[in-house]
C-alpha cells in the first residue's frame, strides 16, 4: 500500500460519543487497505504485530492476547464460555448499566452469579466486597473498570489486591471496554487474569475487533476444564478454537478457524503503532508515549468536567475520583432536557450520547473524550465541545426565559 500522503477524512459532524470515537487519519486510511488474503505473508507479521503491540498498552509480559472478530460483548463470552463451569460461582460488581449485562451472560452459560450493585454514581464498598470474599468461595469476580453507562472508574488496582489478599484462588476479571488505552491498566503488577475490551474505543480504531488478554492463571482454568472433560460451552467462542491461530500469528504461520477481520487488523495495527509510540508522526515531531498518553486524557478530562461545572452541569459519579478519564456522564440542569440540548449540539456539528441507565436514562448525557481527540491537541476538539455546551445552554435559557441566576 502505498504511504498515506495527504489523505484526509471527509468532512464530518465530531463524534464524541463514549465510542465509537474518533480515529486518525492514518488509521482510517490503513482500514482501506487492499483486500488482502488472512494467510498472505505480507499479513501474517501485521497480526502477530498487534498481539504483541497489545501486551505493551496492558504492561503485560505473557498474557495471551485474543484478538477476534466481534464487539466487547464478545469477551464475556469467553469468559462465560472457557474460564467458569456450568453450576460456579461468580461474584459481580455492579457500578451500572453493563455489571447487569455481564450478569446476564454468565447466567446464560450457566454460572450462579451474585451481585454487589453499588449505588447510582459509586462504587461498591470495600468491607462489602471483603465480607462477601470470605463469606463464600468464588471462581472469578467481575467488575467494569469504567462503566460507559455511569461513567463510573473503579479503583482496579485496589479491588484486584482485595481479592488476591482474601480470596486468592478467585479469578480477577476486568471488563475494560471503555478504559483500554484511556486508563492506566498495569495487568501483571495488579495480578489481573482477564482485560476484555473492543476496538472502537480508547483504542482509536472501528468497531469490529473484540479484543481480550488472559492471564497464564485464566488459561490454566480452561486448561483444567477440559481435562475434566467439560467441553466449551460456545463454538466461535471457544479458546480450544482461537489459542491455536494466535500462537501461530504471532510465531509468524499462518493459521485458521475463522477469517479475521483483515483490513481491520491493519486499522488496529496503525492504532496501535500511534498509541505505543512505534509509528511517525506526519511533522516528525515524537509521538506521545504511554504515560504521555494516559496525562493527556487526565488533562482533557479535567477540562470538561470543570467547565461542565461552571455550566451548572453536575457529574453522575458522585466522588471526583470515581470519575473516568475517557468520557464524562452529566445530569441536566434544572428545566434542561435531552430534547433542548442534544439537537442542538448536532446543530453544532457535535454528536454526543444520551442517557443508557434505565433508572435516570432522560436526565443526563455522556460525552466521550479518548484518542485522537484528546492525544491530538491540534485538532481542538475538546474546546470545540466546551464551547459548544456554554452556547447551546446559553441559547436554552434564552429561549426558555431561564436566568443564570435561576438555574
Amino acid at each position: 500500500m502505498s504511504a498515506q500522503g495527504t489523505f484526509k477524512q471527509a468532512p464530518h459532524k465530531l463524534l464524541v460519543i463514549p465510542g465509537p470515537i474518533e480515529v486518525a487519519d492514518d488509521v482510517l486510511y490503513a482500514n482501506a487497505h487492499p483486500s488482502m488474503s488472512h494467510v498472505s505473508p505480507d499479513f501474517i507479521p501485521v497480526f502477530g504485530d498487534c498481539i504483541r503491540m497489545i501486551r505493551e498498552v496492558l504492561f503485560t509480559q505473557n498474557a495471551q492476547p485474543f484478538l477476534i472478530s466481534g464487539s466487547g460483548t464478545l469477551g464475556w463470552d469467553q469468559v462465560a464460555a472457557n474460564v467458569i463451569e456450568p453450576g460456579e460461582d461468580a461474584l459481580v460488581l455492579n457500578t451500572g448499566y453493563f455489571g447487569d449485562s455481564f450478569t446476564d451472560c454468565l447466567e446464560t452459560y450457566g454460572a450462579n452469579v451474585t451481585q454487589l450493585k453499588a449505588p447510582i454514581g459509586g462504587t461498591v464498598p470495600f468491607d462489602s466486597l471483603e465480607s462477601a470474599l470470605k463469606a463464600k468461595s468464588y471462581k472469578l469476580l467481575t467488575f467494569t473498570h469504567v462503566d460507559t453507562s455511569t461513567g463510573v472508574l473503579s479503583d482496579a488496582a485496589r479491588i484486584a489486591e482485595t481479592v488476591r489478599r482474601v480470596s486468592p484462588s478467585t479469578l480477577i476479571v476486568m471488563d475494560a471496554v471503555c478504559s483500554v488505552a484511556s486508563e492506566e491498566i498495569k495487568f501483571d503488577e495488579w495480578g489481573l487474569d482477564v482485560v476484555l475490551t473492543a476496538s472502537q474505543k480508547g483504542l482509536g480504531t472501528p468497531p469490529g475487533l473484540s479484543v481480550l488478554v488472559a492471564s497464564e492463571r485464566a488459561i490454566a482454568s480452561w486448561v483444567d476444564r477440559k481435562k475434566k472433560g467439560v467441553r466449551e460451552g460456545s463454538y466461535y467462542a471457544s479458546w480450544g478454537k482461537w489459542l491455536p491461530i494466535m500462537k501461530a500469528y504471532e510465531s509468524g504461520s499462518p493459521a485458521y478457524f475463522a477469517t479475521p477481520p483483515v483490513n481491520l487488523i491493519y486499522a488496529f495495527h496503525a492504532s496501535l503503532s500511534l498509541i505505543t509510540a512505534k509509528a511517525k508522526s506526519a511533522d516528525g515531531t515524537p509521538l506521545p508515549s504511554l504515560t504521555e498518553r494516559f496525562a493527556l486524557h487526565r488533562a482533557a478530562s479535567q477540562r470538561i468536567k470543570s467547565a461542565a461545572t461552571s455550566l451548572g452541569f453536575k457529574q453522575v459519579p458522585l466522588q471526583d475520583k470515581e470519575a473516568a478519564n475517557g468520557m464524562t456522564a452529566l445530569y441536566f440542569p434544572t428545566g434542561v432536557q435531552a430534547s433542548d440540548l442534544l439537537p442542538r449540539l448536532g446543530k453544532k456539528g457535535i454528536i454526543v450520547a444520551g442517557g443508557l441507565l434505565a433508572s435516570i436514562k432522560d436526565t443526563y448525557f455522556r460525552i466521550g473524550h479518548m484518542g485522537v481527540s484528546v492525544v491530538n491537541q491540534d485538532r481542538g476538539d475538546v474546546e470545540t465541545v466546551v464551547k459548544a455546551l456554554s452556547e447551546s445552554l446559553d441559547e436554552i435559557y434564552e429561549e426558555k426565559g431561564i436566568k443564570k441566576s435561576d438555574k
